[in-house]
């Protein structure tokens, strides 16, 4: 059966809102069951590798309801959330210092974090590589950014069962427990995503050096790390 094509533009935008507007209540528990719990590890490693001082100020972009803002917290740093979705921001908890903002017109100064968190969420920007600018201006020279994005194995097996998963358990189980097109709408979405050499090529065109990637536990996420150019 043919899929909708997938929206663009504003329209974008308008239902990313809407649609994480409508599943925030019960999103962190479905994204428990969807990775077995292992997004928190990889949030953990994440924000390790910002290395950067205790007590250093980081933004976290599409903050959804504080999975990372929390692990930025627990790791000894300031964190400040930010999000698309009032409705997420809403339904987090310990999530100190919020603001709703698109991620393609940030409301903060130039130079203002000294790092940048993101998990999951480039292929939900409307403007990427205008959200990369934007990293690029709020971060200090010599700040460090650590981006969380989905993936797929490239083993052959391990390709096959991510597919089965990711493509038909997991809208099933966001159907019984959130919103139906919501979570249709999320393997969907990876159509949106660059290839990794071109998300890297992008952040060094914003202005982001010593861009490093790597797949995280056989390709079921990847990372990419880089620096503020100086």
């Amino acid at each position: 059966m043919a899929t909708a094509p997938l929206p663009q533009g504003e329209e974008k935008t308008r239902q990313v809102r809407a649609m994480f507007d409508a599943i925030a209540g019960r999103y962190e528990l479905v994204n428990k069951i969807m990775t077995f719990g292992l997004d928190s590890r990889w949030r953990r490693r994440a924000v390790a590798d910002l290395r950067l001082p205790p007590a250093s100020v980081v933004l976290d972009i599409a903050a959804g309801t504080g999975d990372f803002t929390r692990e930025l917290t627990r790791q000894g740093q300031r964190a400040v959330a930010t999000d698309l979705s009032y409705g997420m921001l809403h339904a987090g908890r310990h999530m100190h210092e919020r603001v709703q903002a698109n991620a393609a017109t940030l409301p903060f100064r130039d130079a203002s974090f000294d790092g940048i968190t993101c998990g999951y969420a480039l292929r939900n920007f409307t403007d990427l590589a205008g959200t990369f600018d934007e990293m690029a201006r709020v971060t200090r020279a010599g700040g460090r950014i650590s981006l969380l994005e989905v993936a797929e194995p490239k083993s052959g097996l391990l390709r096959a069962g991510f597919r089965i998963w990711f493509r038909r358990v997991v809208p099933f189980i966001g159907s019984l427990l959130s919103d139906r097109a919501a979570y249709h709408y999320l393997p969907q979405s990876t159509a949106y995503l660059p290839s990794s050499p071109e998300i890297a090529a992008m952040l060094n065109r914003s202005g982001f050096t010593a861009v490093n990637h790597r797949r995280v536990m056989g390709g079921l996420s990847q990372q990419f790390v880089a620096t503020r150019a100086l």
